[in-house]
């Protein structure tokens, strides 16, 4: 074992290095998670974009709904990674002496994939306003179509009615 380990080991102690290991290991795999959810949340902002130019009602509003959990699982999952993330970092001294740290390539990769939803998020909400904007265009056009809107009156909606003898 070399000596600066063993010095890192006395100065910080058997337990706790294998507590920062185990600190280390768990926000591994919750930042790997969370790259899973964003890598999904990807996918499904992409179908989202294709549903939203073509018009099906039923189908936005069902990628909506899956969109609404994807991030309330990310929201869960950076609850959790959030404090471990303060312990990783407390436990900085010893984390040259741990094997296989590369939390720093995976919170990178994190962080691209929050940048490119942030952007198709955006583009697809700015996509479904211009669709409502075209839809409520095409209802006002409707509403003021005089065919149209005459339609729902009857000849006889303005007229009082009047009682009519028809015994003679």
């Amino acid at each position: 074992m070399p000596a600066a380990l063993k010095e890192k080991k006395t100065s910080i102690g058997e337990g706790e290095l294998a507590q920062c290991a185990a600190v280390i290991k768990r926000y591994k795999e919750l930042l790997v998670q969370q790259r899973e959810r964003f890598r999904s949340y990807l996918v499904v902002l992409d179908r989202q974009q294709l549903l939203i130019g073509n018009g099906s009602a039923d189908a936005i509003a069902a990628h909506v709904e899956l969109e609404e959990q994807i991030v309330a699982s990310i929201f869960s999952i950076q609850k959790a990674i959030d404090p471990l993330e303060v312990m990783y970092n407390n436990a900085g001294d010893a984390g040259p002496y741990l094997p296989a740290n590369d939390v720093p390539e995976l919170k990178a990769a994190l962080e691209d994939l929050k940048t490119q939803a942030a952007v198709r998020a955006r583009r697809n909400r700015d996509l479904l306003s211009g669709r409502m904007e075209k839809i409520y265009t095409e209802i006002q056009a409707l509403k003021n179509n005089p065919f149209i809107s005459n339609a729902r009156y009857s000849l006889y909606q303005n007229t009082a009615s009047s009682l009519v003898d028809i015994m003679g």
